[in-house]
């Protein structure tokens, strides 16, 4: 008998300290994906997938990005560390470098060589240009590395980063259709890796095709299949349904699958594929797996957020999120893993979208804006001193300005007076301006959360609301307007209260709400403010 009651209390004991941590946690990304998604397409998703989250789970309506520029790597960055560009360094997707003097991407490592079916430079790739911890690395150190961390997205930018520096594996798409690494995480793929590409079961989604989901009539939340706001991703044929893949995939190999809601059905085989073969949530030590649809991105950018192609393709992940929730409840059991669904930033209205009903804005193409920059320059000054605009940012060339003798103090005033001129405009920041910011100014405590002074440029550009530095068609986002900022937060499962709140909250809270959660260190660059409600157990 009293073997019998001490196993018993053993069994308690053990479940007891398992309890301290979910088996798993999967922390999920939609690539430019709005908050209003949720509510527009609301009546056309199924029970099981979006409406399982918010329903049985937390759903933050009011989540929002706190700096700018709002693109996919920092935003990916910010999530999984807790803090804002300043402090993590991914100030872009790729910007200039004014330290280096040149472009830079934002997961370049030249000292890493490509794992897998892909190029030289598709692989050369690492977290390496990220400067502070992420809340996947503090749980590695937590569980004296024998918790695993497993990234994946069809983006490098989207896999790397939130993997971390102490990441098992990161896995992103190449366009020749398998899932690549690079030698920062191993020196060969795992096995189970090269035998799914060898299997290529993307050909099964560009064999399909894509044709709509639901019947026309579901799709009244959308403009009509073929509109002036939308871009092709075949150019021989017009924007509209069905999409013979065959013929485009003839065109662009893997990159077919991209814009396309089967870029994220293939991920998702490939998250299902790891959580078995990898074993992940099998045990009593924690594991993380990270998962970007980078899909939305991609069909967002292309189509725009009034189009049919993007309404299906929300339609589509939804099923396929209803999927992964009930491979998850088999694999790992339904209160042994905690999930999280956010987006890296949201997206704009087409600016002709809004010109057509009357909104007095426009789109200005990058181009149209160095241009006129160029020609102000040499106007002014005798020669060109523009070394680089992108990402809202304008950096001056030093070199030549000291050669000429001229104050660069006179020529930031000088051109910031220029800007004010442009119709787009809304404001215009010096870096001096941005490093002494107090956070009294609304929009420059945006930048100022965004700006690294070695380097960021001489000179921020704020555009008014609705004017977009984009494509006559399609979408972009970069602002610190709410349409780019305003994402989703759906937390569900382990010790997950049901509920939702309304009051304005920041992406920078995730990864510290996260360590409270798994009682594991707080991320070193974080300012450490957490969500509140989400980790009352009453």
């Amino acid at each position: 008998m009293k073997k019998i009651m001490l196993f018993l209390v053993l069994c308690i004991v053990v479940n007891a300290r398992a309890q301290q941590r979910p088996k798993l946690v999967v922390g999920i990304v939609v690539d430019q994906m709005k908050m209003e998604y949720l509510y527009r397409f609301s009546n056309d998703f199924s029970q099981n997938g979006f409406k399982r989250l918010m329903d049985n789970g937390y759903t933050f309506h009011n989540m929002n990005y706190n700096y700018v520029p709002t693109y996919t790597a920092p935003g990916h960055a910010s999530i999984y560390t807790g803090t804002t560009p300043s402090t993590h360094g991914i100030v872009g997707n790729e910007w200039f470098n004014r330290t280096l003097g040149k472009d830079m991407y934002c997961t370049d490592d030249a000292s890493v060589q490509t794992l897998g079916d892909g190029t030289e430079k598709e692989g050369a790739m690492s977290p390496k240009n990220l400067l502070t911890t992420t809340i996947t690395d503090e749980l590695r150190m937590a569980t004296n590395f024998k918790g695993k961390v497993i990234g994946m997205s069809i983006k490098d930018r989207g896999a790397i980063l939130p993997a971390g520096h102490f990441a098992n594996w990161a896995f992103w798409y190449s366009k020749t259709g398998a899932f690549i690494s690079s030698t920062f995480y191993g020196s060969k793929l795992p096995d189970w890796v090269t035998q799914f590409n060898e299997e290529k079961k993307y050909m099964d989604y560009i064999n399909k095709g894509w044709s709509l989901l639901k019947p026309l009539s579901s799709y009244n939340e959308s403009l009509p299949d073929d509109n002036p706001y939308e871009g092709k991703i075949d150019k021989s044929t017009g924007p509209v349904f069905p999409y013979d893949l065959s013929k485009i995939y003839k065109e662009k190999g893997g990159d077919a699958l991209r814009t396309t809601p089967f870029g994220n059905d293939f991920l998702a085989d490939f998250a299902m594929k790891a959580i078995e073969k990898e074993e992940l949530g099998k045990d009593e030590i924690t594991d993380f797996l990270t998962v970007s649809f980078s899909s939305t991105d991609y069909v967002g950018h292309t189509f725009g957020p009034r189009s049919m192609e993007l309404q299906d393709t929300y339609l589509r992940l939804d099923q396929t999120i209803a999927n992964f929730l009930t491979y998850l409840d088999k694999t790992v059991g339904k209160d042994n893993y905690l999930l999280f669904l956010t987006a890296d930033h949201a997206g704009a209205e087409n600016a002709n979208y809004l010109k057509d009903n009357k909104y007095n804005v426009k789109n200005v193409p990058s181009k149209d804006i160095v241009e006129a920059l160029k020609k102000y320059s040499v106007d002014n000054f005798g020669v060109d001193l523009v070394l680089d605009y992108s990402n809202f940012n304008l950096f001056f060339n030093k070199g030549i300005i000291k050669e000429r003798g001229l104050e660069l103090s006179t020529i930031k005033q000088s051109f910031k007076d220029f800007l004010m001129t442009q119709e787009q405009v809304k404001r215009v920041y010096t870096e001096e301006e941005i490093l002494a910011s107090s956070g009294d100014d609304y929009f420059l405590s945006f930048i100022a959360r965004g700006y690294d002074p070695k380097q960021n440029g001489d000179i921020v550009i704020l555009d008014k609301a609705g004017f977009m530095e984009y494509y006559a068609t399609g979408t972009t986002h970069g602002t610190p307007n709410s349409y780019d900022t305003h994402v989703p937060l759906l937390f569900y499962g382990w010790h997950v209260p049901k509920g939702e709140l309304h009051a304005k909250k920041y992406i920078t809270q995730i990864a510290p709400t996260l360590s409270q959660m798994l009682k594991i260190p707080f991320t070193n660059g974080t300012e450490a403010e957490v969500l509140e409600t989400i980790l009352d157990k009453k």
